[in-house]
């Protein structure tokens, strides 16, 4: 496989990168599809064997109409879901028309010291009404330093817009943290898929 480079001078194709260079890849641990369900747990599969965990979750749809997605972290093995976390989050807002944009912090959603679960963002329930992104969680074995996590997602809602929330912090804890849930701030995940990656 080659790689085309480009500067404001050249391109040229490299069919290898130089030594002591190398690139990242996803490995796929656990994939789950929801179907009426109060949560989406990962419970196994995250340990010291990757310094990064990446979760996608697609196309998110919820039984209640504007309930929130959000998700936590245990050091337990999921026996509880109740890690102290800091966190920022701002969103963006724009319309099909062209109108209606935004660029906001979002102090309903950020934590200061919070044990409850971390919100990415509000999904309506109509038929195309959907959210999909990531979350990033980092070295999370480690016993020395805190955990940090950050991710992004796009929601569009039926009044034909597109919002993007962007969310990162810390789970204050140097305890491994073993486990992950997603889930709705009330009701179900009506459908969907979440899958999780170690990061090479």
């Amino acid at each position: 496989m080659s790689i085309n480079v480009c500067n404001d001078r050249s391109m040229a194709s490299i069919t290898s990168l130089p030594s002591g260079v190398s690139g990242s890849s996803l490995v796929l641990i656990s994939e789950q599809t929801a179907s009426s369900s109060s949560t989406i747990s990962f419970t196994s599969g995250i340990d010291s064997t990757y310094k990064e965990y990446i979760f996608k979750f697609i196309n998110i749809h919820p039984s209640a109409d504007g309930e929130k997605f959000e998700f936590n972290f245990s050091v337990d093995s999921g026996s509880n879901y109740n890690v102290t976390k800091t966190s920022t989050v701002f969103y963006a807002v724009h319309s099909e028309a062209d109108d209606a944009a935004v660029l906001e912090y979002d102090t309903y959603s950020d934590l200061a010291q919070a044990t409850g679960f971390q919100r990415i963002q509000f999904i309506g329930n109509q038929n195309d009404e959907s959210l999909s992104g990531t979350l990033h969680l980092f070295d999370p074995s480690n016993t020395t330093f805190v955990k940090h996590y950050m991710g992004v997602a796009n929601d569009y809602i039926n009044t034909d817009r597109s919002i993007n929330p962007y969310y990162a912090g810390y789970g204050n804890t140097t305890s491994a943290i073993d486990a992950v849930q997603f889930k709705m701030g009330s009701g179900t995940i009506e459908s969907g898929t979440i899958k999780m990656y170690g990061v090479v």
